[in-house]
């Protein structure tokens, strides 16, 4: 299980090559790639910056995977998260996770993106013809995070 919080971009296709390389008995990937949009709540945005503290945000991430191996079968997975200045079509972040079985890792996969929505410890703060506002989490991403219950 791999998690990374990092300024540069990365290469999807070697990301899940790298994650799937040498293990015969992976019959599925699930991922999740997101990206920078150039609009939010009806504006048009510029550009975002991401903020985290170094540290406690990697072991919040690596908790939520964790939580996600132990709810469903899966072999492995793969967590990364930028920070720094992004701008539209930026990619932001990717989850990947391996399993014999697409139902596993698809699962897997939503739980870790909608915790990572709601409880991983990052600040973001767009800027728009306006200024800049922080953005907070968004009620549907809460209604999604509270139908895997409690943790």
């Amino acid at each position: 299980m791999t998690v990374r919080v990092q300024q540069e971009d990365f290469d999807l296709g070697a990301e899940l090559l790298a994650l799937r390389q040498g293990n015969p008995k992976i019959g599925a990937i699930a991922s999740f790639l997101g990206l920078v949009r150039d609009i939010n709540e009806g504006d048009s945005v510029a550009g975002m910056r991401l903020e985290h503290y170094p540290g406690m945000t990697e072991k919040a991430l690596e908790r939520i995977v964790e939580q996600a191996s132990t709810r469903w079968d899966i072999f492995d997975a793969l967590v990364i998260h930028r920070v720094g200045d992004l701008k539209p079509t930026d990619q932001i972040v990717l989850v990947a996770v391996t399993g014999a079985h697409r139902g596993e890792a698809f699962a897997a996969c939503e739980f870790i993106m909608d915790y990572l929505k709601t409880q991983a410890p990052f600040w973001k703060r767009e800027q728009t013809p306006s200024g800049t506002r922080w953005v907070d989490a968004r009620e549907s991403d809460e209604k999604a995070a509270e139908r895997w219950g409690g943790e």
